[in-house]
């Protein structure tokens, strides 16, 4: 009866279904315990735990005589491990500095440094590429700073800065938050209640040329009082 968990030469396809269930179920729980992070900020420290997650766990899923409770135990240690180092760092800067790499500066005052490049194992053609992606160019640039989690960072020389409202004495209006008021056509009541009534926000929908709310896809409105509204897609529309 048990067999899904304990192992069996012969395991059944509902066996596995439930294996895959389990194990969906359980790494979300790992990863909701150890906090939200974007993948384009992850360091090395993180895929190798993100690689090593993935093959325990995933190893019960395509041999059925391997028992799932020695391959969950064995994540969850590593996540504990790993959730260890994350507080420690946090807390202990000098700690910090054995998990996470320091920031390596390539460029000072507009100079590559040369060895700074070597010691990063950073190109040429791999440094114009982040400029590029970063739409710049290097004779803008002042400093350019490898982050740890491996992205390249600028800051441009002060003449090459734009020019914000602040630099011209403007007074600006406050933008914040969105909130979402309509999603698919359908009122988030709990967000409408934040900001006013469900009556105003049908005195906005009719304010801004939409006979229902089913007629918009997504409404928002930020601190500033700005709202955004997008129409649903009318059918047949290219």
């Amino acid at each position: 009866m048990f067999e899904f968990w304990t192992g069996s030469p012969d395991l059944a396809v509902y066996g596995f279904l439930i294996r895959a269930l389990i194990v969906y179920v359980y790494v979300f729980l790992l990863v909701k315990i150890l906090g939200q992070r974007s993948l384009s900020t992850v360091n090395p420290i993180d895929f190798i735990f993100g690689v090593i997650i993935g093959d325990i766990v995933g190893e019960p899923l395509s041999s059925g005589e391997l028992p799932l409770g020695g391959p969950l135990a064995a994540a969850g240690l590593i996540v504990g491990l790993h959730l260890a180092l994350t507080v420690i760092s946090l807390h202990t800067p000098r700690f910090r500095r054995v998990v996470e790499d320091e920031p390596i500066i390539l460029i000072r005052h507009g100079k590559i440094l040369k060895e700074q490049m070597t010691k990063a194992k950073v190109t040429i053609d791999s440094l114009l590429m982040d400029m590029r992606l970063l739409e710049t160019n290097l004779n803008e640039v002042d400093y350019a700073i490898l982050e740890a989690n491996g992205q390249i960072s600028v800051i441009k020389k002060s003449q090459y800065d734009s020019i914000t409202p602040q630099d011209m004495s403007l007074e600006t209006a406050k933008k914040g938050y969105p909130t979402v008021l309509i999603e698919d056509g359908n009122i988030i009541l709990a967000n409408v209640k934040k900001i006013g009534t469900v009556d105003w926000l049908r005195e906005q929908v009719t304010k801004h040329g939409y006979g229902s709310y089913k007629d918009i896809f997504l409404m928002t409105m930020d601190e500033g009082g700005q709202i955004y509204i997008s129409p649903q897609e009318k059918q047949g529309a290219q």
